[in-house]
């Protein structure tokens, strides 16, 4: 499965610490094993990201993500003020 990073992703990663970051890493292998393993606690989301969807990294963080016809996207990374964006 090919996974696309959006420039967005790319800068709130930079910004997260770097324990979160190998976890991360941890938690997209898991991914693109299978999306909806039980671990990532994937869900729909709704209001204005109605089209996406986000997975848990830990209890704070998550990735937010679309999904494409051939591929994945990735759109951002961060805890949960990105509802409040």
């Amino acid at each position: 499965m090919d996974i696309i990073y959006s420039p967005n992703f790319i800068r709130s990663y930079k910004k997260i610490p770097k324990q979160v970051k190998i976890l991360a890493e941890k938690r997209e292998i898991i991914f693109r094993k299978n999306p909806n393993d039980m671990r990532l606690k994937t869900h729909k989301l709704h209001g204005r990201l109605k089209d996406c969807w986000a997975f848990s990294i830990n209890e704070k963080y998550r990735i937010i993500f679309e999904f494409g016809d051939d591929c994945i996207y990735f759109h951002f990374i961060g805890d949960h003020k990105v509802y409040e964006m």
